[in-house]
């Protein structure tokens, strides 16, 4: 892919989820900025889940082939997820809720992503990332647009709660560590020895993006487990009283 093809894909793609953006502010505006966007967000996770799958070149072994040439498709998963992030870290910004969690998972990823699409390299250990960290998502979002809603505190809230921890434990910290262990571990230099091997520099940096987000997910791991623990706690005591 051509590095104008790239660019324009990026670039598209941020006017793209900006343009859904404002429609979902049109059709909801009685709803807050926060709900709106997470439509959005929810129709990316979606979209980055079923591209995602749709990339995969072989079920029985679905990062392989390792260290290889990105595909097309595994190209667009990437770019449309990338454009999503610069347009979802803008949008923290004028929502002002910035979080240093959630800016960092943003920050990491694209700079991870951005590396992958420049270079073309490790396609399918990017986008098994993007699965894992995206199939999660739409039970996140939905927890929030149902508080939005008026079902906090409801039956129907704490079995999307529920949800949303089984599925990010299941994800983040069962598959997330085996794949963060064969992308660190693949036989490749882990340091920039010279210029012209610009591919070592992609592989450093989806080496560092792998890391890095598994730190963040056993944070978000701790939190959204504690936060469980509590509700569940809170549920029991308020039916016993």
């Amino acid at each position: 892919m051509e590095d104008y093809d790239k660019a324009y894909l990026v670039v598209s793609g941020v006017i793209s989820w900006t343009i859904a953006f404002l429609l979902t502010r049109k059709i909801f505006p009685k709803r807050s900025f926060d709900f709106c966007n997470r439509i959005v967000s929810t129709i990316h996770a979606f979209l980055a889940v079923f591209l995602s799958s749709k990339s995969v070149q072989d079920w029985s072994c679905p990062v392989c082939p390792l260290v290889s040439n990105s595909s097309p498709l595994q190209m667009r998963a990437l770019g449309i997820t990338l454009a999503y992030l610069i347009y979802d870290l803008v949008c923290c910004l004028f929502d002002k809720n910035i979080k240093i969690d959630n800016s960092v998972h943003h920050i990491i990823s694209i700079v991870g992503i951005g590396a992958g699409l420049a270079y073309e390299k490790c396609g399918s250990e990017m986008v098994a990332t993007l699965w894992i960290t995206e199939i999660s998502s739409p039970f996140l979002h939905l927890r929030e647009l149902l508080k939005e809603l008026g079902y906090k505190d409801t039956d129907l809230n704490l079995a999307a709660d529920v949800l949303f921890a089984v599925i990010f434990t299941l994800a983040r910290m069962g598959f997330g560590p085996y794949l963060c262990y064969v992308i660190v571990s693949a036989k490749n230099p882990i340091l920039i020895k010279d210029k012209p091997k610009l591919n070592d520099a992609n592989i450093d940096c989806v080496q560092a993006m792998a890391l890095g987000l598994q730190l963040v997910s056993a944070f978000w791991f701790y939190k959204i487990a504690k936060m469980v623990k509590y509700k569940l706690i809170k549920r029991s005591t308020s039916k016993t009283s």
